[in-house]
């Protein structure tokens, strides 16, 4: 894996403000990570006995993680913020963090991405804190198959969480499930079904290309058109009419089968692998330790940390952030789109160290 302290084809910044790339696509979506480690070991992201986690002074801290946010909002036409991990709620400072960001940054869709482990005690307090809207990371309705999943028998939480950033206001709440072949994929309508009657939206994702063992392989996930085929056993799934707008779910209208007049909701399908976005992707990524990656499978970043250590300006930051993007790949980490294709090689870190 590179790690670039600079780009030197980069593009001078009185040309490019924002972060452009040589593909005409601009990140106005940033996907900052809080840390690594996480609390549940789900089969698709890292092993069962975890990840070598980074050391506590690894880690952008509070005040670091504040100016990223300002410098991406003030100087580079950052839009909206989405805080990953690993698992955020896994940081003691993640209110103060918040509060901080919210003070600078009245206007900014602050979101997060959460396995929902303790949300059910701090829902409130994001929302008071300037949380705008919440994601959780939950792949099936039942305690066995999660445990299977997960590693760890903790639905009951999961599900007290959801519970309480919906009484919260923390929505429009996204449910995020990855369908497993054989293990959960037969639970896509009743998730379906579960999701709309509760107001909220769920969104399946195409198992990628991210874990830590290497096991992926094309022939075994489950596509977006084998997602909606699931569904559709059950329900009417319609194009959602609304501009996608560069995000990364297309979105179905559902209806019952019975009732195909009345729309009982709505749900995503994230299919990076089958049916990939990359054309008009928007996002940018910083990793828990301060490290820009452009493309969700790049193996090069690029270090702002040591520019924040060094007491560097915000304006050096800035350019080295847009000298990280301006060079983005194309597509999955190269120069055409094609997960398991014969050119593509996996990234060495799994989701959990990448941040969503």
């Amino acid at each position: 894996m590179g790690i670039h302290l600079g780009m030197p084809s980069a593009a001078p910044a009185a040309v490019v403000a924002g972060l452009l790339d040589t593909n005409g696509r601009q990140a106005t979506d940033m996907r900052l990570s809080l840390t690594d480690k996480c609390n549940l070991r789900c089969t698709y992201c890292m092993p069962a006995e975890g990840l070598n986690w980074l050391q506590k002074d690894q880690v952008l801290s509070r005040s670091e993680i504040v100016r990223l946010v300002r410098i991406g909002v003030d100087s580079l036409g950052i839009r909206e913020l989405r805080l990953t991990g690993g698992e955020p709620l896994v940081r003691a400072d993640l209110l103060d963090i918040i509060r901080d960001i919210r003070t600078n940054h009245p206007e900014l869709p602050i979101s997060m991405t959460t396995n929902a482990l303790g949300l059910d005690r701090r829902a409130a307090q994001l929302k008071e804190a300037g949380l705008t809207r919440i994601n959780v990371s939950m792949d099936s309705l039942h305690p066995e198959t999660f445990a299977q999943l997960t590693r760890r028998p903790f639905l009951d939480r999961v599900l007290k969480g959801i519970e309480a950033a919906a009484e919260a206001g923390l929505g429009l709440v996204k449910i995020n499930a990855v369908l497993m072949r054989g293990i959960n994929d037969h639970e896509a309508p009743d998730l379906v079904e579960w999701a709309v009657a509760r107001g909220f939206e769920l969104r399946f994702i195409e198992q990628m290309p991210l874990d830590a063992d290497h096991g992926w392989t094309k022939e075994g996930m489950v596509t977006a058109a084998e997602m909606r085929a699931l569904v559709e056993r059950r329900f009417v799934l319609t194009p959602d009419p609304r501009n996608r707008d560069g995000a990364p779910a297309e979105r179905w209208e559902v209806r019952a089968q019975e009732t195909p007049d009345v729309v009982l909701g709505t749900v995503g399908i994230i299919a990076s692998v089958t049916e990939p976005f990359c054309a008009d992707c928007r996002r940018t990524r910083v990793t828990a330790e301060g490290k820009v990656m452009s493309c969700l499978f790049s193996r090069e970043e690029t270090d702002l940390r040591d520019l924040l250590r060094a007491g560097a300006d915000d304006d050096a930051i800035a350019q080295r952030w847009r000298d990280a993007m301006w060079l983005k790949p194309k597509a999955h980490g190269m120069g055409h789109t094609g997960l398991g294709a014969d050119d593509f090689v996996q990234p060495d870190r799994s989701m959990s160290a990448i941040g969503g």
